[in-house]
């Protein structure tokens, strides 16, 4: 390793992986970080047993308002979250980007339009290979380019629900999803995809379609087992010079002329608020007192219809109903997301179900159809991490927007009745320790008084620190969050290329 860089990246989820292969032929000397290690590919990746028994999620204790610790639903590895996502990659509604009333207040405006995202979400969408249908789902945002791969096909129970759906008047369509079904791909459209990693590789994860490609340049380096202590600044604080890393028991800073810092919205605010110093007391970049605050993670339930016939379906996570996203014709307020769970097994619902003998579960699980009913939860400044008197990660969250929520899932249950699925049984997953698309704790804007990063995602007050994951994020909508985490760091990377290259210019004239 070199002491100085032009770029540390401290982060490889959808954030600080999309961006080191965004700036990877920049000729920049960049240092990507990442407090994990590279996730074995095993027998265990597929396993159901595995996947109950939490083995790719974290050790680490949080702890909630009360002082109770609790284990995190987060993954430590090259790759972040995304070695362990559901791989949907959706765009936001071109109105999520717009000041929207709902029945528990109000989910402010983003700094940028859907129109400032669009050509990033474009080529976001090529390099995960993502699979859609362009038109199919009534409230899809305009596109200047078609999806790049097709929609992954229904198998047959699914294509059959669907039918059935539409003859409700509804509007289904198939779920965008990242991964390899390209010709040649590497994709097996196995029944482990949702919350598993990929034993063969072949989901849009950041590892292999951003870290590995950016490794390639001779100019990238990565360390992993690498955690980032605190992040250093000049005496007048307003620029950050180095990061404090603590390696194999050894603890040493490595310099660079831009930080980024993507570690994920909770772990992010943490960094922050331990790179406190007399100039910055609060916290780095915490000015404004919003590093921490407006914590939000999505209302969630999850639905199991049963239907007498088993359920053959492998690959089950395709379909998305959003004809409830903007609300009923006869409630005003948005309610939010439908969308394929993947395929359920017995062993999978034991957490939630711990009474219920596996045997009785396994049969639940061969006639049912699962579905992960998602609505906006809204920014709540006192929905916040901290760190407690030793330093350990805080985080109170008290749920809200909950009628909302509520009768999506009242409407969910009755469009699955409906379809000839009679027993519908509902799990809220709306937990403190699940925290599914955490986001929202250093939100942008273009006021300093109400934000803590630029349109561009660089701090107001620190000019050469950058936080580039689903913190910046100013409201949660309804959608999965990764694909627009994303286009938005291609647009960083962007950003940063171009004032790399005026600055480069500016010397020269000089």
């Amino acid at each position: 390793m070199k002491q100085d860089y032009d770029i540390i990246i401290i982060g490889t989820g959808a954030g600080g992986g999309t961006l080191a292969y965004a700036l990877k032929d920049s000729g920049a000397k960049v240092l990507i970080v990442e407090r994990g290690d590279h996730l074995p590919q095993e027998p265990e990746n597929w396993s159901a047993q595995a996947f109950s028994e939490r083995r790719y999620k974290t050790k680490e204790k949080w702890y909630d308002d009360q002082g109770k610790p609790f284990y995190p639903g987060v993954s430590y590895y090259v790759g972040g979250n995304t070695k362990v996502f559901g791989a949907v990659m959706v765009r936001m509604r071109k109105e999520d980007f717009e000041e929207i009333e709902h029945e528990g207040g109000l989910s402010p405006a983003w700094p940028i339009s859907y129109e400032d995202l669009e050509p990033y979400y474009n080529r976001a969408e090529e390099l995960f290979h993502v699979h859609g249908i362009e038109g199919e789902d009534r409230t899809d945002p305009p596109r200047s380019k078609p999806f790049p791969f097709p929609a992954v096909p229904h198998e047959p129970v699914i294509e059959d629900l669907a039918a059935e759906l539409k003859k409700q008047g509804l509007h289904p369509s198939h779920l965008p999803m990242a991964i390899d079904l390209r010709d040649g791909g590497r994709c097996l459209r196995c029944k482990t995809c949702d919350g598993f990693p990929c034993k063969v590789h072949g989901k849009g994860d950041t590892e292999v379609c951003c870290i590995q490609p950016a490794l390639e340049s001779p100019n990238v380096e990565m360390l992993t087992r690498a955690f980032a202590k605190r992040i250093l600044t000049d005496e007048d604080g307003k620029r950050a010079t180095a990061v404090e890393i603590e390696h194999d028991g050894k603890v040493f800073t490595v310099r660079a002329d831009t930080i980024v810092v993507a570690c994920g919205a909770v772990n992010s605010a943490a960094l922050l608020l331990r790179s406190a110093n007399d100039k910055h007391p609060n916290g780095l970049a915490n000015q404004s007192d919003l590093v921490g605050r407006n914590y939000m993670t999505h209302n969630n339930t999850g639905l199991v219809a049963i239907h007498p016939k088993k359920n053959t379906t492998t690959f089950q996570k395709t379909l998305n109903v959003n004809d409830f996203y903007f609300g009923t014709d006869d409630y005003p307020y948005p309610l939010g997301n439908l969308q394929m769970l993947g395929k359920l097994q017995g062993v999978m619902m034991k957490d939630a179900k711990p009474q219920i003998p596996t045997v009785i579960l396994n049969g639940v699980a061969n006639r049912s159809v699962d579905w992960f009913v998602m609505s906006e939860d809204l920014p709540d400044p006192e929905n916040r991490v901290t760190l407690n008197a030793d330093g350990n990660i805080q985080v109170r969250r008290k749920p809200n927007n909950l009628v909302a929520h509520n009768r999506l899932v009242k409407e969910a249950k009755k469009m699955m009745k409906r379809a000839g699925y009679p027993i519908v049984a509902t799990e809220s997953m709306s937990g403190i320790e699940t925290n599914s698309h955490m986001c929202g704790t250093i939100r942008f804007g273009t006021d300093p008084a109400t934000s803590v990063l630029d349109p561009f995602c660089r701090a107001h007050t620190v000019q050469n620190l950058y936080v580039v994951d689903a913190s910046f994020f100013p409201s949660s909508t309804a959608v999965n969050p990764a694909l627009t985490i994303a286009a938005q760091a291609l647009r960083v990377g962007d950003h940063l290329l171009q004032s790399k290259t005026l600055s480069t210019v500016e010397e020269t004239t000089l």
